[in-house]
C-alpha cells in the first residue's frame, strides 16, 4: 500500500521529470491537446447532427409519443379507416394530465386526387391541428400564408405538386377521396399557401387540410393518432411507462417518437460507427506519439535510473514513476486540449457550418457544434488512458534494467 508522502513525493518527481525535459515534454502535450481537439470538434458536430435530427423528429413530424389503434402502422395503409379513433374524452384526459406535456393534437392521413381546370394530380394529405401540431411546424412557406384554424376551408399544397398543377396561393381547387362506404366525396379548398419540407419528393405530393375539413370530406369522425409533445424530449421514457400503466389507455398503443425515426435511427447507427473509427485513430496517434517520448525518456537516463536503483530505490517504484509521467502528460495535454477544444467549438458555433442540402432534399443548412458533459468525460478519459497506455512498455522497460549495465551505459 502506498501512503499519502510517498505518493506525493513521486508526483513531485514526476512533474520535476517532465518539466526538465520541456521541448520533448511541450510536444508530447502538443499531440494530446490536438488529438483532445480533434475529437471533441468531430465528436460535437455529429452530437450536434444527432440532436438537429431528434428535435426536428419530435417538434416537427411525429411529437414524442403517439397513440394509435393496435397494428395502425403495420396494417394502417392498406385499410386506413378500420384504425380511425373516436374522441374519448377519458384518453383525452390521460394525455393532456400527463407530467411535462406540451401539446396533444389529432392527426387523420388519406389520399385522393387534386383537381385544378382539366388537371388532375394524386396526394398524400394530413388532417391536422394547425395550432398544435408538430406537422404545422415542419414546413417552410414559399408563397402565401400557413394553415390557418380560423379558415376551414384553408389548405397547403406542396411546392412540387404546386408546380406540377400551375396552382398559386388563393386559386380554388377541388379534394376528391374516397369514403368508408366505398363512395367518393369531394369538396372545393382555397390554396391558402405553398409549402416545402425541404425533401423533393414529399413536397411533389403533400398536402395539409384543417382536420376537420378532412374529416368532413372523409365522412369519418375521429382521427388516426393523437399526437403528444412534450416539454423536453428526455421526458419520453417516463411519459411512456406512465401512459402504459393508465387503465384509461387500456387497448390502445403507445408509439414512441424513436420507433418511427426511421432517418434518425439510421443516421445515429451510421455516424456512431464512423466517430468510433476517428476516435480510435486518435487514440492510437496519441499512444504512438508518448509511447516514443517516454521511450526517449527512459534511454536518456538509463544511469539515472541504474543510480536511483543502486541506492536502493525498488523497481516497482521506478515503474510507478514512469507511469506517473505518462499520467501528468495526459492530464495536462488533456486539460488543455478541452480548454481549447470548448472555445473552438463555441466559435464554431458562433459562426456556422454551412452544410450543403444531402440527396433527396432542397435546403442548405447552418450546423454547429455540441459538447455534452458525457463527451467532455470522454474527451478526458481518452487523453488519461491513451497516454498511461502509452506508458506501460517504457515504465515496464525502465524497471527492468540491469543495475550495472545501467550505470556504464553512457561509458
Amino acid at each position: 500500500m502506498i501512503s499519502h508522502a510517498a505518493a506525493s513525493v513521486d508526483f513531485r518527481l514526476a512533474l520535476r521529470n517532465i518539466l526538465r525535459q520541456r521541448r520533448r515534454s511541450l510536444t508530447a502535450v502538443a499531440a494530446i491537446g490536438f488529438g483532445v481537439i480533434a475529437m471533441m470538434l468531430a465528436s460535437g458536430y455529429i452530437e450536434w447532427i444527432f440532436w438537429q435530427n431528434r428535435e426536428l423528429a419530435t417538434n416537427r413530424q411525429f411529437g414524442h409519443v403517439q397513440v394509435v389503434k393496435p397494428g395502425y402502422y403495420e396494417e394502417g395503409r392498406s385499410d386506413p379507416y378500420a384504425y380511425v379513433i373516436k374522441d374519448d374524452p377519458a384518453v383525452l384526459e390521460a394525455l393532456r394530465g400527463l407530467e411535462g406535456v406540451n401539446q396533444v393534437s389529432p392527426r387523420l392521413a388519406f389520399s385522393g386526387l387534386l383537381s385544378r381546370g382539366e388537371s388532375t394530380l394524386s396526394f398524400l394529405a394530413e388532417g391536422i391541428d394547425p395550432t398544435h401540431d408538430p406537422l404545422a411546424r415542419n414546413l417552410i412557406i414559399t408563397q402565401g400564408t400557413p394553415l390557418d384554424a380560423g379558415q376551414p376551408d384553408g389548405i397547403l399544397v406542396g411546392s412540387g405538386l404546386a408546380m406540377n398543377l400551375g396552382i398559386q396561393s388563393g386559386d380554388t381547387v377541388v379534394l376528391l377521396t374516397n369514403t368508408p362506404s366505398g363512395g367518393i366525396n369531394a369538396v372545393e379548398a382555397r390554396v391558402l399557401g405553398l409549402a416545402s419540407t425541404s425533401i423533393k419528393s414529399l413536397d411533389d405530393v403533400m398536402l395539409r387540410v384543417n382536420i376537420d375539413m378532412a374529416r368532413r370530406l372523409l365522412r369519418v369522425e375521429g382521427s388516426h393518432v393523437w399526437t403528444v409533445t412534450l416539454k423536453d424530449t428526455d421526458l419520453t421514457e417516463d411519459a411512456l411507462e406512465t401512459l402504459g400503466a393508465d387503465p384509461r389507455l387500456k387497448g390502445y398503443e403507445i408509439v414512441p417518437w424513436s420507433r418511427l425515426a426511421d432517418f434518425y435511427n439510421k443516421t445515429v447507427a451510421l455516424f456512431s460507427r464512423q466517430i468510433g473509427v476517428v476516435k480510435l485513430i486518435i487514440a492510437l496517434i496519441i499512444v504512438l506519439s508518448i509511447s516514443n517520448t517516454m521511450t526517449m525518456s527512459v534511454m536518456e537516463r538509463t544511469v539515472e535510473i541504474g543510480t536511483a536503483m543502486a541506492l536502493g530505490v525498488r523497481r516497482q517504484r521506478i515503474l510507478r514513476l514512469f507511469l506517473m509521467e505518462g499520467v501528468l502528460l495526459g492530464a495536462i495535454g488533456g486539460t488543455l486540449g478541452m480548454v481549447l477544444g470548448y472555445g473552438l467549438a463555441e466559435i464554431i458555433s458562433a459562426i456556422g457550418i454551412p452544410i450543403p442540402a444531402p440527396p433527396g432534399f432542397s435546403g442548405t443548412f447552418m450546423g454547429a457544434i455540441i459538447l455534452t458533459p458525457s463527451l467532455l468525460a470522454q474527451a478526458a478519459l481518452l487523453a488519461v488512458s491513451t497516454t498511461l497506455i502509452a506508458s506501460i512498455y517504457p515504465a515496464w522497460r525502465a524497471s527492468r534494467l540491469v543495475i550495472v549495465d545501467a550505470l556504464r551505459h553512457n561509458r
